[in-house]
């Protein structure tokens, strides 16, 4: 049995107010909402449809979708 797993990275734009997903393991992966929660339900119905689309199969009962979060947080200089 071959082991699938999807890695799908998450990245805060500060600029746009959101978090942003995307993924080189499922093409087409291009997600965005206003927190982390409501962006693991858009990956998780996005990915499930673009696997439909694409025709995967597999023989396994779940996909593990590995979501990496990744935020930019910056603190004043107290020495500046």
């Amino acid at each position: 049995m071959k082991h699938v797993s999807i890695i799908v990275r998450a990245e805060r734009d500060e600029e746009a107010a959101v978090w942003v997903a995307s993924s080189s393991d499922i093409e087409g992966l291009a997600v965005e909402a206003d927190t982390l929660e409501a962006l693991e339900l858009k990956v998780v119905a996005a990915i499930t449809d673009l696997l439909e689309l694409n025709g995967f199969t597999s023989n396994l009962p779940e996909i593990p979708i590995h979501i990496m979060a990744e935020q930019l947080v910056r603190i004043p200089n107290p020495t500046y």
